[in-house]
């Protein structure tokens, strides 16, 4: 599937620049800031579900200072 975007002239500069630096091209650069930022987003809701069913649970978090003590560290 391809499709178009338009950009400013500075962040058409912009993204060359970095597509160049990472020599890749354009496209690529857009496809792989795509994908990262899906990722990002999906990582982020499976943590806040993790979390949820976390102080669902009941149980209760300690700080590594609490843990060091109750080891005697």
């Amino acid at each position: 599937m391809a499709f178009s975007i338009r950009l400013t002239e500075e962040e058409r500069k912009l993204a060359d620049s970095y597509a160049r630096m990472h020599s890749i091209s354009l496209g690529e650069a857009f496809k792989q800031a795509l994908f990262e930022k899906i990722e990002d987003e999906y990582d982020i809701a499976e943590a806040d579900e993790a979390y949820r069913e976390y102080e669902k649970s009941g149980k209760v978090s300690h700080s590594v200072e609490e843990l060091w003590q109750e080891l005697g560290l």
